[in-house]
């Protein structure tokens, strides 16, 4: 069936930028966003896990936020997360919370998180690139099978369907792109 080719394509690229949009969202912009810790691993109860599923962060003023665990014992390891993680934030434990106040980026970090966003942009077309390649492999692989009833048209309009379907996608991941990077490098 052709368009079990490019649905499936379609799928694996919404995937890949699914996950560059959910990547974005932990940059830093220079106001406070919960997205910058949501995704932070922590070691809690011997493994590795994602900092919302063990406390409450929330944004208590436009340049803070305020992690609260869900198990006060964990507010030093949480802590010291935040610190390592290079995000250049400082933590400040106060009592069974943790407030971050959220300096705005200097100029020479804003030109850094914007190639990180740009770098992460790309990769994310190589991606969607890889997949437009293996829609192509299957779309010739079942026009070379004499047993399948796909005809050398059908085939070169199932490749036009996956190459206008890869464009499209390129064309999201920099709309993206530039869009983070413009609100990276407002001051």
């Amino acid at each position: 069936m052709p368009d079990a080719i490019t649905n499936d394509t379609k799928a694996r690229m919404a995937k890949s930028i699914e996950y560059f949009q959910k990547e974005l969202r932990g940059f830093r912009t220079g106001r406070a966003s919960t997205a910058l810790l949501e995704y932070l691993k922590v070691e809690a109860y011997g493994s590795m896990m994602d900092l919302r599923e063990i406390a409450a962060v929330s944004v208590s003023e436009s340049t803070q936020l305020l992690v609260k665990p869900f198990d006060p014992t964990l507010k030093n390891p949480i802590a010291k997360a935040i610190e390592t993680a290079d995000l250049g934030l400082n933590p400040q434990v106060e009592g069974e919370a943790i407030r971050i106040n959220v300096p705005p980026p200097s100029a020479e970090r804003r030109a850094q998180l914007a190639s990180q966003v740009r770098k992460l942009a790309e990769e994310t077309r190589i991606a969607v690139r890889n997949e437009r390649r293996e829609g192509m492999k299957r779309v010739d692989s079942r026009a070379k099978d004499k047993s399948d009833s796909l005809s050398e048209d059908q085939a070169k309009d199932l490749k036009n369907e996956v190459d206008g379907l890869t464009k499209a996608k390129i064309g999201e991941i920099d709309k993206l792109c530039d869009e983070k990077v413009g609100e990276i490098e407002q001051p």
